[in-house]
């Protein structure tokens, strides 16, 4: 008889928006008891989470399982690599970027059915100034974002749009130095981001050509642009095309360094974290063992809303027309209210300097 892995589950009461009561109900429904002897541990503190793990991989366990959003599964994966325990992800956080990019459904029950199929990969992992990442990292106006969204009350997708447009409006570009083993590059930028994955989380493909498995990073630069520049930004990244427009400069890496000119916030898997104006960035090739789905994304998961808008103009008949019209009618709304307010600031700042 073949003995059973243990697979643990690590629950952060907190994080995410999904019921966790609910998930656990699922967990003892649908995994497979043939294959897995399970336990349950809710975080009761910050760190635990990576506590957890360490003691799971003591205790030679196969698998931990994070249920929570990109931060606990930062701090469980911390304490997975270069382990043989493999992590597991229940994705119910407000980003999902890690978990996206392993094609892991966004649906529990799902996801839970991709643990029973036990398809392992291994993984690259990264480093930005000896602080691990998995998914993306990096420095400007995505930190400081991530620093605005940490300190807000609400979580959530509309909640991170809500900031970002603010922030936009008045969010100054700084000048970096990068340096890579072909030399040293200097650029004015909005932000510059460091991919593992290919993509922030929520479908916005930050490094839309990112593996995690080739043992490079791919980086991202966008440099400053006008209002006019915004929807075909905003649409290429959530296109998976962000590469192609002229106000982004991509490079690829395994290590590189940043030089800024004042000391500021950076972020990895989206918390801010406060750093000094030296920063490091590097990858370590094939480093954590993951779950992952053996499938590939469909055309169905690929799509985001700005696709199916964009299909939707096409004139292809997509489920959900009534729903589809409202979101469409929320995005021209959200770039009508910015462009009134960066008007409004513009014919200010105009009467200012007439004054």
């Amino acid at each position: 008889m073949t003995e059973k892995k243990k697979i643990v589950f690590v629950v952060n009461p907190i994080s995410g928006t999904q019921g966790k009561k609910a998930i656990l109900k699922w967990i003892d429904e649908r995994l497979d008891r043939s294959i897995y002897d399970y336990s349950i541990v809710k975080t009761e503190y910050a760190g635990h989470a990576s506590q957890i793990a360490a003691t799971a991989v003591q205790d030679n366990v196969d698998i931990v399982v994070a249920i929570g959003g990109d931060g606990t599964i930062n701090e469980i994966a911390r304490s997975l690599v270069h382990t043989d325990t493999a992590l597991g992800i229940i994705p119910c956080g407000s980003g999902n970027g890690l978990a996206r990019h392993l094609r892991i459904p966004m649906d529990a029950k799902s996801a839970i059915d991709i643990l029973n199929q036990g398809n392992s990969l291994c993984i690259d992992y990264g480093k930005i100034n000896n602080i691990l990442f998995f998914c993306t990292c990096g420095v400007g106006f995505d930190a400081f974002v991530s620093l605005k969204f940490a300190d807000s009350g609400k979580r959530g997708l509309l909640t991170y749009l809500e900031n970002t447009l603010h922030e936009s409006l008045t969010y100054q570009p700084e000048t970096y130095e990068i340096e890579n083993e072909e030399g040293t590059v200097r650029h004015e930028a909005f932000l510059i981001a460091c991919g593992n994955a290919s993509q922030y989380g929520n479908n916005a493909y930050i490094t839309p050509h990112a593996s995690l498995t080739d043992g490079l990073m791919d980086i991202t630069i966008m440099e400053p642009f006008t209002v006019l520049d915004v929807p075909s930004l905003s649409f290429q990244l959530f296109n998976k095309t962000l590469d192609q427009n002229s106000r982004i400069k991509t490079m690829r890496a395994k290590k590189i360094k940043i030089h800024r000119q004042h000391d500021g916030v950076m972020h990895f898997d989206g918390d801010p974290l406060m750093a000094g104006k030296e920063l490091e960035v590097e990858i370590i090739p094939a480093g954590l063992h993951v779950i992952a789905s053996p499938k590939k994304r469909t055309k169905e998961e690929s799509e985001n809303l700005l696709q199916v808008i964009s299909n939707y103009f096409s004139g292809l008949h997509l489920k959900g027309e009534e729903m589809l019209a409202k979101r469409q009618s929320h995005l021209f709304e959200l770039n009508r209210n910015l462009l009134g307010k960066l008007s409004k600031n513009k014919i200010t700042s105009s009467n200012k300097n007439h004054g």
